[in-house]
Order: C-alpha cells, then sequence, then structure tokens
C-alpha cells in the first residue's frame, strides 16, 4: 500500500462520538506527503478523567476548539478517495460513524485497514504485544508523544507502509 491516510482520534469520554482530536497523515507513493492535527470541541462535553490520564486533554484545551463538522470539513479536502489506516482501526471507524451520526451527517463508506490486525498476522506471538509502540518500535520507530492523535498517525503510517 503506497497511497492512504492514516487517522487517529482521542476520545473525551466512554462515548465514541466524544471525539477530541483527530491527527492525519497523507502517504502519497510511499512517502509523507501532509499531515492534519486539530483539537475538536467533543460531543458531548465532558471528559472523564480515564480519558485525561491517557492523552492530557481537558475541556479547557478544547472549549474554543472547532465543533466535528468544521474540522472534517478540512480533513474530507485532504484525504478525497483515499483508503484509511488505523492502528485498531474498529475504534477509530466506530468514532468516525458515531461522530458523523452526532452531527447528522451523511457517512461516506470509508474503506479502513488495520495496522493492529496486520501486526498480528505479521509478527504473530513473537511480540509481547500489539500495541502501537511496540509495534512501531519494532520497525526502529520512536513513537515519542504516545496518544498524541498525530504522533499517533505518524507511527501508524510508518508501520502501514512496512506491513501492509
Amino acid at each position: 500500500m503506497v497511497d492512504f491516510a492514516a487517522i487517529d482520534f482521542e476520545t473525551a469520554n466512554e462515548l465514541p462520538c466524544s471525539v477530541c482530536s483527530v491527527g492525519i497523515v497523507i502517504v502519497n507513493c510511499g512517502l509523507i506527503a501532509d499531515s492534519f492535527y486539530s483539537l475538536i470541541r467533543p460531543e458531548p462535553n465532558y471528559y472523564r478523567y480515564f480519558c485525561q490520564q491517557v492523552h492530557g486533554i481537558s475541556r479547557m484545551d478544547t472549549d474554543s476548539a472547532p465543533i466535528f463538522p468544521e474540522v472534517w470539513e478540512k480533513i474530507e479536502n485532504i484525504i478525497g478517495d483515499l483508503p484509511l489506516v488505523a492502528h485498531n482501526s474498529h475504534f477509530d471507524e466506530r468514532c468516525l460513524r458515531a461522530v458523523f451520526g452526532a452531527y447528522n451527517m451523511d457517512y461516506p463508506e470509508y474503506t479502513f485497514f488495520d495496522t493492529l490486525a496486520a501486526s498480528r498476522k505479521h509478527f504473530g506471538k513473537t511480540l509481547p504485544n500489539h500495541q502501537l509502540h511496540t509495534v512501531a518500535a519494532q520497525f526502529a520507530y520512536n513513537l515519542k508523544n504516545h496518544h498524541n492523535a498525530l504522533a499517533d498517525a505518524e507511527a501508524c503510517a510508518y508501520i502501514a507502509r512496512e506491513i501492509l
């Protein structure tokens, strides 16, 4: 796979529609061509402690952030008809579908590929786990700032270029 968009969401609470940040990395001809990051005012707009502990984003960070439809308007122009790639794509696709639903937006049927599933197939039981940072390290990629949506999307893009 040489042309795709790696995507990662972080959520504010237990609801998949509560996306509070998004990172996108565009890969064309196997090379990183573009990237995009934005904080998003989540819907519903409340944070759970456990989510904040993971990504460090709080309501103070997103109260003045744009809402999802405003952010997605920019993203859809960047991704066009590229397939989407995520590490544990079930989570990110579920978030995307849920937030489209929360805003009554028509969901285009994006094609998703999963680097988590690809890692399990590629490495089998040779890794202690298939978490993003573990798989990235296997390819000598140093994932700094894990759980920052853009950093995670970059790591996912790197992994995807290696095993998809």
